[in-house]
Formats: C-alpha cells, sequence, structure tokens
C-alpha cells in the first residue's frame, strides 16, 4: 500500500473510487451511444394501454411505438423554429427520438405523416408531419404510455395515434348497433 502512495500519491481506496467512477462513466457513455439508431422503424402498437397523467382514465388505443414497443410522443408548441423541449432536463424525461443517419426511415402503415430529421444539439431527431419526436422515460413497460397529457415544458405530451383502418383493420364499439370509429392524429399548432 505504500508503494501505491509514493508512487500515485493516492490512497489505493480512493483509486478504487476513481477506477468505478470511471468504469461508470464509459458504461454511460456506451449506453447513451447505443440509444441512436442506424435505422428507425415506427411500428403500431396494437390496443396499447394509454393512461391519462391528468385524469388516470385508461383507454386501448393503437399508437405510434418504436422497434422495442416503447410509445412515441410530440410536445404541442414544439417546433424547430421554437423549440421548447431543449434542456438536459427535458432530455432525462422525454429523451428524442434519435438516429445516426436519415437514409433508413420508415413506418408502418396506419401513421400518417412524412418522416424527417431535425438536425439539432450535435444529433439528428425524428420528425412526423413536422413534430419533433420523444420517448417518456418513465414508460418502462411495452405497449404502454404514462405520459399522456401531461403538461410540462411549456406544451401538453401526447401519444402519436395511428389509424387502425390503415394498419389492418377497424375498430369496432360494441353499444346496441356496432360502430367504426377511426381516431386521427391531433393537429397542434403551429401544424394546422
Amino acid at each position: 500500500m505504500t508503494r501505491l502512495r509514493k508512487k500515485f500519491g493516492v490512497r489505493p481506496r480512493r483509486m478504487a473510487v476513481g477506477g468505478t467512477a470511471a468504469l461508470v462513466g464509459f458504461a454511460l457513455a456506451a449506453f447513451v451511444g447505443a440509444a441512436v439508431a442506424a435505422t428507425l422503424t415506427l411500428h403500431v402498437a396494437k390496443n396499447a394501454k394509454v393512461v391519462n397523467a391528468n385524469t388516470g382514465a385508461v383507454t386501448h388505443e393503437d399508437i405510434a411505438a418504436t422497434s422495442r414497443s416503447k410509445a412515441v410522443y410530440l410536445l404541442t408548441g414544439d417546433s424547430k423554429s421554437n423549440p421548447k423541449c431543449k434542456t438536459k432536463t427535458c432530455f432525462a424525461f422525454w429523451p428524442p427520438l434519435k438516429v445516426s443517419s436519415a437514409k433508413n426511415l420508415s413506418k408502418a402503415a396506419g401513421i400518417k405523416g412524412k418522416l424527417g430529421i431535425w438536425k439539432r444539439d450535435g444529433f439528428m431527431q425524428v420528425t412526423l408531419a413536422g413534430h419533433p419526436l420523444y420517448r417518456y422515460a418513465p414508460d418502462t413497460q411495452k405497449n404502454v404510455a404514462t405520459g399522456e397529457a401531461i403538461h410540462s415544458f411549456g406544451g401538453t405530451w401526447h401519444v402519436i395515434k395511428a389509424d387502425p383502418t390503415s394498419s389492418g383493420g377497424a375498430m369496432t364499439m360494441s353499444t346496441s348497433t356496432t360502430t367504426t370509429t377511426t381516431p386521427t392524429i391531433p393537429c397542434y399548432p403551429p401544424y394546422c
């Protein structure tokens, strides 16, 4: 132990803590790097559980999701010209949907709007019909969206709803008669 003190000027315990911190830092950097996809396909999560964060109401809807079945969100009022989610705090709760290339973007039938890229702050964020797309960090279960209607960072967060008639069948509601409903992607200013 005294050799370590003489050679490096630190105590072994401090060296172990420093080494552990360095390993954690490298692991975190690798994880963040892995979060950037080379390709992206937005899928339709059929009959996904959507929880309204304000009311607690639960619905089951067809929504846009990542290849790992995580819900995809947009923030009202958020745009390239007027970004609302732009801080590390926002990104910690609402990670941007990132890709490393604009070449391999695709979406399933039922997800309306053109996919695009927004080059910002050193990364490329996916957009749908001009809306920057995000995930919600607390969404840990597949096909479950718990961030619907959260008011934060200057707007309201919403899941991207898919059109069930385009994604392989119509949804039906049973009342006294059978009806078919077609949910649409909501239009939020300034995109209307």
